[in-house]
């Protein structure tokens, strides 16, 4: 049996040893690499309330683990410094198809230029976040400087009385938000453990989810500062024709940390 060495040092010393040694592991790696393995070790053992169920697209014969690779590959394969950008949890229609936040198949196919043998779904957040993509520079541009996720890293479903499952977020019923708030403190910390920026991390939603985002923050540390930004499915869905005036506001945003 393999034991680790660092268990023959004090306790201070164990922890030092173990800070070090995950930063000799980011630094032998590259974004890409921590990324994939962070997606492929999520796994919710969390009781669920009833009716509600899991949706992890990185298990399962489905595209998504090989396809988020591809990408993560493509436009992560490097170590430059970047910012936390964090939804809510995925939906159905973009990460829960192809295992990239905010990104739906025909984003992945026309935008990112990766294949999808799949459902071309479309999620109306993933066009508005692909159009200020666009508008910050460009793929490239964007995603060497940042990354999006969430806040909970898998999403949920709920089965409706005729049978139909819908989307369902972490925290629309407070057994929900008690059962994922463990799976959320984990993988956030996971998340950072990355290697991203800690001073400012970005929250899509100025509601429940900015509120939840702040709480555990004031509780656990995480960032220094989190900056809200109203819901691409919220601007889409209730403030289309000022769609343009909220690109501008993001892109004022996400430029203010790259001064």
């Amino acid at each position: 049996m393999l034991v680790d060495p660092g268990y023959l040092l004090k306790p201070g010393f164990y922890f030092l040893y173990r800070f070090f040694l995950n930063k000799l592991a980011v630094n032998m790696s590259t974004f890409a690499d921590r990324i994939i393995a962070f997606n492929q070790q999520l796994d919710f053992t969390g009781l669920l309330p009833p009716g509600i169920s899991i949706m992890n697209p990185f298990k399962g014969s489905g595209p998504a683990l090989q396809v988020s690779t591809q990408f993560y590959r493509k436009y992560y394969s490097d170590d430059l410094p970047r910012h936390l950008i964090l939804g809510i949890n995925p939906g159905r229609f973009g990460s829960g198809m192809t295992g990239v936040s905010f990104t739906d198949p025909k984003r992945m196919i026309a935008q990112c230029q990766i294949p999808f043998e799949g459902p071309l779904t479309h999620e109306p957040s993933s066009e508005y976040v692909y159009d200020m993509i666009g508008a910050f520079g460009g793929i490239q541009e964007f995603y060497k400087q940042f990354y999006i996720h969430s806040v909970c890293p898998l999403g949920f479903t709920i089965t409706g009385s005729n049978g139909k499952e819908t989307n369902y977020n972490y925290y629309d019923t407070p057994a929900l938000q008690k059962a994922a708030y463990p799976f959320i403190i984990e993988n956030i910390q996971k998340q950072i453990d990355i290697g991203f920026e800690t001073d400012v991390c970005f929250c899509f939603g100025t509601g429940k989810n900015e509120a939840f985002l702040r709480k555990l923050n004031d509780e656990k540390r995480f960032f220094k500062q989190i900056v809200a930004l109203e819901h691409p499915r919220y601007i889409m869905q209730y403030k289309a024709k000022s769609k343009q005036n909220y690109i501008d506001k993001y892109i004022r945003e996400f430029n203010k940390v790259l001064l």
